[in-house]
């Protein structure tokens, strides 16, 4: 039994709904100052990617807006690791540099990509 005979309303409702199979592995904060300031306090999330799908989902950077203490908005951030069917790499974690940057690690590719903003 997944909720141990608990009632659903023990339980707490996630804070926001991703899709199904993303497998968001790896997520943090927004706490640098690079990037413009909607992405302050937010949270990028690395979605690893459907295995078990017919359509595959995910392999992708995901970036979940937070005001207060609610997830007001969920979009893309980072793409292109998902070519049609096939998956050329699959997010794993993102970590934010002291510099404001962004890292993102792939492993199915082996590289950890740095992603930076430079203004308009």
């Amino acid at each position: 039994m997944y909720n141990a005979g608990r009632a659903c309303e023990q339980f707490s409702a996630p804070a926001r709904l991703l899709g199904p199979h993303v497998a968001a592995i790896g997520m943090r904060f927004y706490t640098g100052r690079m990037f413009p300031d909607k992405y302050r306090g937010g949270i990028f999330i690395a979605e690893h990617g459907s295995w078990n799908r017919s359509a595959p989902i995910g392999y992708r950077v995901t970036f979940v807006k937070v005001e207060g203490s609610r997830a007001v908005s969920y979009e893309t951030f980072a793409e292109g690791w998902l070519k049609g069917s096939v998956a050329a790499g699959r997010p794993a974690d993102v970590l934010v540099m002291p510099d404001g940057a962004l890292l993102v690690s792939d492993d199915k590719a082996g590289r950890i990509y740095r992603i930076t903003y430079q203004g308009d």
